[in-house]
């Protein structure tokens, strides 16, 4: 009996109290002051990652934006006190007289006229160049068949500049807007196509063979695996693309051209408007940087799926 009491004692000894090990019966202390101490902190802590991300957006805007005022002013420096540096600076049109002929075809409507015609010819040569090359990259990674027969003949026109195909341009074409297409849309093929097959190769087959095991078919599991793993790389293509297919659609308007920015920017030359000229360059890189920007941001939107890390600050 004696030994009996003593355990009895023993067990109720090392039961948990309900005062110690239950917080919710603590005397002073009830569960919503609790919870709402922590979602204070919370909120405190999302504003501060906001304001955080805030100030680092505003830092490097205003960065971006010193290093491009000190490019202008030395720009405006080198050209006014005529530096000879390995290049001649004094030959070259200042800052100030570049901006005052942008303020006047700003005015005019040819300038805007050829902006429309040069878009024209990027977005129609982009359009095609996009469905062939992610159509032709996507054959080429995944038949066998079709890397037979489209491989060579394609790995031996890639290295021709599309700009060398103006002649065939002229030759074949009926008019010379059809051929500027054909260059804009065959230099951006390429980047396309070569981004998107390298980007479907380089998918895990783990997770084709684990839908195909579910009795997926084969155009399920391009449309539902292969596609989107492959968007980020073929969203690179695209935007390389965008680039090449500018660089080439304005020395095409050089050539054989009427209108459009690259046409404008040679005939500054021929009369030895010198201002225009680099008007006409400014231009180029505006429209080329937007065209790029609004790629990218479109690929964004549709890899929201992705993490990003640090590119949503930029």
């Amino acid at each position: 009996m004696p030994t009996t009491n003593i355990a009895r004692r023993r067990s109720r000894s090392i039961l948990p109290s309900p005062v110690q090990d239950d917080p919710w019966s603590l005397p002073g202390w009830t569960p919503s002051e609790g919870l709402s101490d922590s979602s204070e902190t919370d909120r405190a802590e999302t504003r501060q990652r906001r304001d955080g991300e805030l100030r680092t957006k505003a830092g490097r805007r205003l960065l971006r934006c010193v290093s491009l005022g000190a490019a202008i002013l030395a720009w405006q420096l080198l050209t006014t006190h005529q530096v000879t540096f390995w290049i001649r600076f004094g030959n070259l049109p200042s800052a100030g007289a570049v901006a005052t002929d942008f303020r006047h075809q700003l005015g005019t409507a040819v300038y805007y006229q050829d902006i429309a015609a040069s878009l024209l010819r990027i977005l129609g040569g982009f359009l095609i160049a996009g469905l062939a090359g992610i159509g032709t990259g996507i054959a080429l990674a995944r038949s066998r068949f079709a890397e037979d027969i489209l491989g060579p003949l394609l790995e031996v026109v890639r290295p021709i500049p599309a700009i060398a195909l103006v002649p065939i341009a002229i030759l074949a074409f009926p008019s010379n807007e059809q051929g500027m297409v054909f260059i804009t849309a065959t230099a951006a093929f390429f980047p396309i196509l070569v981004s998107t097959r390298h980007a479907v190769r380089a998918l895990p087959t783990v997770v084709e063979d684990a839908v195909r095991t579910l009795g997926a078919g084969r155009w399920t599991v391009l449309r539902r695996v292969v596609l989107p793993g492959a968007l980020p790389g073929v969203f690179g293509g695209l935007s390389v693309g965008m680039g090449v297919a500018w660089i080439c659609v304005i020395s095409a308007e050089m050539i054989s051209g009427q209108y459009g920015i690259g046409y404008r920017t040679w005939e500054a030359y021929t009369v030895v408007d010198y201002p225009s000229v680099v008007v006409g360059m400014l231009t180029i890189g505006l429209l080329g940087g937007a065209t790029a920007a609004a790629v990218e941001l479109a690929g964004r939107r549709v890899t929201g799926w992705l993490p990003r890390g640090t590119e949503g600050s930029r």
